[in-house]
C-alpha cells in the first residue's frame, strides 16, 4: 500500500526509502545552487572594476546589502513557508534569484548592481538560508533531526566548494558574464524539481513524520497558520523577545557571526598579508577552512541528536576561542604546521553551533522555532556586519590585527557562557509557553 500511494510516482514508503528523504534531498539541492551564488562577488570585483571603472566601494556596496538581506529575510521566509508552503516559496526565491543575476548581465550602472544583485539575489537567497533546512527538519523529521539539519546547513558551503572552481575558470577564460548565465541556468533547472519533489508537510502526502509515532494522534497533521506572514514573523519576534533564551541565543549567535563570517573571511586574508604571507595562499587556507566545514556540521548534527545543545554549544565556543587567541602566534610568510591544525580545527568549528542552534529554538519556541532561528540568524548577520567594521577599523587604529583576534577569543568564551545560561533560564521557570500560546492564535 505504502509502495504505491504516492505522489507524482514518488512512494512514501518503499525500498527508495520514506518521502521526508525526499524532501530532504530536494532542500540540500536547493540550497547547494543558492550557496553557489554567494561565491561570485569576489570572483567579480576586478572584472567590473576593470570594464565599468567602478570603485571598490560602489561594488562592495552591492556585496553588503546582498548580505543585510540574507539576514533580514529568513524570518520573513520562515514565515512564508508556514503561511503559503514550502514549496512555492523555493520555488519563486529560485526564479527572483536567476531573475536578478540575469539582469546582473545586462546593466551598465553601478546602482543597478546593487538592485538586482544586492537586493533580488539577496532577498532570494536568504529565502532559503538555515532557516529553510529548520523549516526542512522540523515538519518532516522526529528522529534524525540533528543530522539533516546538519547536512542541510552545510549545503550552502558545498555549493561554493562544487561551482567556485569552475567559476572561477570560466570569469578567466570567458568573462564574468557566462558565469553569471551558468548561475541563472543552474536556478532555473532546480526549479521545476522543487515544484516535482518538495511537498509543505507530510500530511499533504497522508504520511506522518520521519520516526513519528504512528499512532500518536495527528501525527503529522500539522496545518499552515492563518494570517499573514510578515505579521506571523513580527508577532513571533515579539513574543520571543519576552524571554531569557532567545536573547542568550541571539546574543551567543551574533558572537557566531562576529568570529566566523565578521572577521575570517573579510580579514584573515590581509591579516596573513600582513605576515608576508601571499594572498593567495592565504585565501587557499580559507578555502580549505570551508571544506572542513561541512565535516564538522554533519559531525555537529549527529551529536546534537545524541547530546545536550546547550553542552555542545559551550564547547564550540571556548575551543573556537582559544583558537582565535592562539591565531596572532600562528601567523607567517610561509604555512606552518601549526596553522594547517588551525585551519582543520577552526573549520570544524565554524558552522558546528547551527544544529545546536536550530534544536534550541525548536526546544523554546516549538512549531514556531524555524521563524526564531530567523531571527537569531539576523542577529548572526548583525554581529558578522560589525566585526567586519571593526576589524578594519582596530587595524587602523593599531596597526595589527592582534588585538582583533585576542578581543573575539575573549567574545567567544562569553558566547560559551550564554550557551550554558540557556538551561539556568528554563529551569528558573522562564520557557516559552506564553510565546507558544500566542503564536498558535495567529
Amino acid at each position: 500500500m505504502d509502495a504505491v500511494n504516492g505522489v507524482n510516482g514518488l512512494p512514501h514508503r518503499s525500498r527508495l526509502g520514506h518521502r521526508a528523504w525526499w524532501v530532504a534531498a530536494a532542500a540540500l539541492l536547493a540550497i547547494v545552487v543558492a550557496g553557489a551564488f554567494s561565491t561570485l562577488p569576489g570572483l567579480l570585483t576586478g572584472p567590473l572594476h576593470q570594464e565599468f571603472g567602478w570603485s571598490r566601494g560602489s561594488i562592495g556596496l552591492a556585496a553588503s546589502v546582498n548580505m543585510v538581506l540574507y539576514g533580514l529575510t529568513a524570518p520573513f521566509a520562515a514565515a512564508l513557508m508556514d503561511r503559503f508552503g514550502m514549496r512555492r516559496v523555493v520555488v519563486a526565491a529560485l526564479l527572483v534569484i536567476a531573475s536578478g543575476a540575469g539582469l546582473t548581465t545586462v546593466m551598465v550602472s553601478a546602482w543597478q548592481f546593487t538592485l538586482y544583485w544586492g537586493m533580488l539575489v539577496g532577498l532570494g537567497t536568504g529565502s532559503m538560508a538555515t532557516a529553510f533546512g529548520a523549516t526542512v527538519t522540523q515538519r518532516w523529521f522526529v528522529r534524525r533531526r540533528g543530522l539533516v539539519t546538519g547536512v542541510l546547513a552545510s549545503g550552502s558551503v558545498f555549493g561554493q566548494m562544487v561551482f567556485l572552481p569552475a567559476l572561477s575558470w570560466t570569469v578567466d577564460h570567458h568573462g564574468w558574464r557566462p558565469s553569471l548565465v551558468t548561475l541563472v541556468l543552474a536556478a532555473c533547472a532546480t526549479a521545476p524539481l522543487m515544484w516535482l519533489v518538495l511537498r509543505d508537510r507530510p500530511a499533504d502526502v497522508g504520511r506522518e513524520p520521519y520516526g513519528a509515532d504512528r499512532r500518536a494522534p495527528g501525527a503529522g497533521r500539522d496545518h499552515a497558520p492563518s494570517g499573514g506572514a510578515a505579521r506571523r514573523a513580527l508577532a513571533v519576534l515579539r513574543d520571543a523577545a519576552r524571554t531569557g533564551p532567545f536573547w542568550l541565543m541571539a546574543g551567543a549567535y551574533a558572537i557566531c557571526g562576529a568570529s566566523t563570517n565578521g572577521i575570517m573571511w573579510t580579514h584573515f586574508t590581509p591579516a596573513a598579508h600582513d605576515h608576508g604571507m601571499p594572498a593567495t595562499t592565504a585565501s587557499s587556507l580559507l578555502a580549505a577552512i570551508g571544506v572542513f566545514n561541512v565535516v564538522g556540521t554533519v559531525a555537529s548534527g549527529w551529536a546534537t541528536d545524541r547530546h545536550d545543545p546547550r553542552r555542545l554549544l559551550a564547547v564550540f565556543f571556548a575551543l573556537r576561542g582559544l583558537l582565535l587567541m592562539c591565531l596572532p602566534l600562528l601567523m607567517s610568510a610561509t604555512v606552518q604546521p601549526s596553522m594547517m591544525v588551525f585551519v582543520v580545527a577552526f573549520g570544524l568549528l565554524d558552522l558546528a553551533t547551527v544544529p545546536p542552534v536550530i534544536a534550541l529554538c525548536r526546544e523554546f519556541h516549538g512549531d514556531a522555532g524555524a521563524v526564531v532561528f530567523g531571527w537569531v540568524s539576523a542577529a548572526h548577520q548583525v554581529g558578522a556586519a560589525l566585526a567586519a567594521y571593526g576589524g578594519g577599523a582596530a587595524r587602523d587604529a593599531f596597526g595589527t590585527y592582534a588585538p582583533v583576534w585576542v578581543t573575539l577569543g575573549a567574545l567567544c568564551a562569553a558566547a560559551a557562557l550564554l550557551s550554558l545560561l540557556v538551561r539556568r533560564t528554563a529551569a528558573a521557570g522562564r520557557v516559552t509557553e506564553p510565546c507558544l500560546t500566542a503564536v498558535d492564535r495567529l
